[in-house]
């Protein structure tokens, strides 16, 4: 079981540095398209081999919505982010999307956010703020970073979305039809994909397989699996060590690193979701936390 959470948590790490390189040849959306589609074969090879139920025709909008959120808005806008943004940034950026859960959550779902978890999330944001004016030119916003910032509400309103479905399914059912629904739309890249195909680097077209097969189909499997043994919450605390992660692994892939005004926005940041996750959310009576860590969805299943 350890190592298949610690294999998932690098193979998710490297995710990051693996968009990047991708966008060396390839587009934001046909490096989303390219990823997916290659996901979407290798989940559709082991759904076939473990005789996967299809999901219930009322469950299909649902699921749906929670795919083009997941993963059709959230990798578009990730790659286009990631096109200005280092990826150790980005998974800085990304890590904040458990604060977007807390509002949504207060606003949709009626959870209660105490006064420190107001308190975390200003804290978060002020760390979002450094990470943006450290990934620019000086002290000039980064609109990359912005754009990051999207991907990490669409990531957020997808845990919310998701909420009723995955009291339905299990994470790896939930994910595979999920990864399908929200592959659809990135159909419309294909015309350009098979025009970049033609002249890209083999290092960038082996990169996105590498994201498909790997972080977007291998480790959902190897996580679901360390789910079935441990609780969500508890599995979930390992993501706090994501972004860390991720820069290492871009270091050592692509030689990059974030700003110094970035990794302290960073730290900064992470320590207003710890605070949030910890003390910023009254118990409500379900089962399961309202609020998990950065890149996983109420079940425990991550999405990088």
């Amino acid at each position: 079981m350890w190592v298949s959470i610690v294999v998932a948590l690098l193979l998710w790490a490297a995710a990051f540095a693996g968009i990047r390189a991708g966008l060396r040849s390839y587009g934001p959306g046909q490096v989303a398209l390219l990823r997916f589609a290659t996901a979407s074969a290798v989940l559709a090879l082991y759904a076939i081999v473990t005789r996967m139920r299809l999901p219930d025709r009322k469950d299909l909008p649902v699921i749906m919505l929670a795919g083009v959120l997941g993963i059709t808005v959230y990798h578009v806008a990730l790659n286009f982010g990631e096109q200005t943004v280092t990826a150790g940034a980005a998974a800085l950026l990304i890590s904040t999307s458990p604060i977007f859960t807390a509002i949504f959550s207060a606003a949709f779902l009626k959870e209660k956010v105490t006064l420190w978890g107001w308190g975390g999330i200003a804290i978060s944001f002020a760390g979002v703020a450094l990470i943006t004016l450290g990934e620019g030119n000086g002290m000039e916003l980064e609109f990359g970073a912005i754009i990051i910032l999207i991907a990490a509400l669409a990531a957020s309103a997808y845990m919310i979305v998701g909420k009723r479905p995955l009291r339905r399914y299990s994470a790896l059912q939930f994910t595979t039809y999920m990864i399908w629904a929200g592959t659809v739309p990135l159909l419309v890249f294909a015309p350009g994909l098979i025009t970049q195909m033609q002249v890209a680097e083999p290092a960038s077209t082996w990169a996105v397989l590498f994201l498909g097969v790997f972080p977007g189909a291998l480790s959902y499997v190897l996580w679901s699996y360390a789910l079935s043994r441990m609780p969500a919450s508890v599995l979930a605390t390992f993501l706090y060590a994501q972004p860390a992660n991720a820069t290492l692994v871009a270091w050592a892939w692509l030689g990059e690193l974030p700003s110094s005004l970035a990794i302290i926005g960073g730290v900064i940041s992470l320590a207003g979701v710890v605070v949030v996750n910890s003390r910023g959310v009254k118990e409500t009576g379900t089962s399961a936390p309202l609020i998990e860590p950065a890149l996983a969805d109420e079940s425990g299943a991550a999405r990088l």
